[in-house]
């Protein structure tokens, strides 16, 4: 054998080895490739029931949020129920109250015209009818308040002022000293002294008063917080809030601050 065919065996021996380490890295990758592709569709079928259970999780939040929507609704009707009942109950009673007014003097007429002229005992009064509904102190609270609202004040008098500085009885009007001169006017009384007015120099009363200005205090009225929509439940909340309190979504800002680039 000769040399040069020596070298194309040992030629076809290394193309064979290659070959075969090719061929199982070859069968290695198309396996991986099966399984891969085994996988995505495993995962796309998964995918597909994901996104139909994210759907009915949208559709029940969505029910939940609308529920919770007619729940603040039915609780704003009802606050204005009550407060229209409460006023027909007070309308009721100030009613009643007047009406009552008027009973008191007209059944204490018929009363006394039934006890003088025809010897009749009093009318029941309208706690002592049989099934009244209506209790002994029922309107007892009405004319108690109304008694203290028309009790007048105390006055405050003052007392005069001979009270304060009282002369003495025995001591004359005017006296004179025993050695005073021819023509000497007597002092004014003490009380005429304590009631004159105390003289004062020329350029104070001259003076204009000074006027005080009396400021009026102002009030500010405060404006609301600043609100946006959620996103999710549609329904108004602050605008710094990260979370919405109903239905407890993220809340993202539709113009989000850009990041300001750094200088290298």
């Amino acid at each position: 054998m000769s040399a040069v065919d020596e070298r194309t065996i040992y030629a076809k021996l290394e193309a064979m080895k290659d070959i075969r380490s090719k061929t199982l890295q070859l069968e290695k990758l198309k396996l991986k490739i099966i399984r891969e592709v085994e996988n995505g569709d495993a995962e796309e079928k998964c995918l597909s029931e994901y996104r139909r259970e994210l759907e009915l999780l949208m559709q029940e939040k969505m029910s939940h949020v609308e529920e919770l929507r007619q729940i603040h609704a039915d609780i704003n009707a009802m606050e204005t129920v009550i407060k229209q009942a409460e006023e027909n109950r007070i309308r009721s009673i100030n009613m009643a109250n007047r009406v009552h007014e008027e009973y008191v003097p007209l059944k204490t007429e018929v009363d006394s015209m039934r006890r003088d002229y025809l010897g009749l005992e009093r009318l029941p009064e309208l706690h002592e009818e049989e099934g009244t509904i209506i209790s002994p102190d029922r309107f007892q609270n009405y004319y108690t308040a109304n008694k203290s609202l028309s009790t007048p004040s105390a006055t405050f008098s003052r007392p005069p002022l001979s009270a304060h500085h009282p002369l003495p009885p025995d001591a004359p009007a005017t006296s004179l000293p025993p050695s005073a001169p021819p023509g000497f006017l007597p002092p004014p009384p003490v009380a005429m002294r304590i009631n004159k007015p105390p003289e004062l120099p020329t350029n104070r009363l001259q003076q204009a008063p000074s006027t005080i200005g009396i400021g009026h205090p102002t009030f500010s009225r405060q404006q609301p917080p600043p609100m946006k929509s959620c996103l999710s439940c549609h329904q108004q909340i602050h605008r710094n809030a990260p979370i919405c309190p109903l239905c407890k979504a993220k809340s993202r800002s539709r113009n989000p601050k850009k990041p300001k680039k750094k200088d290298h």
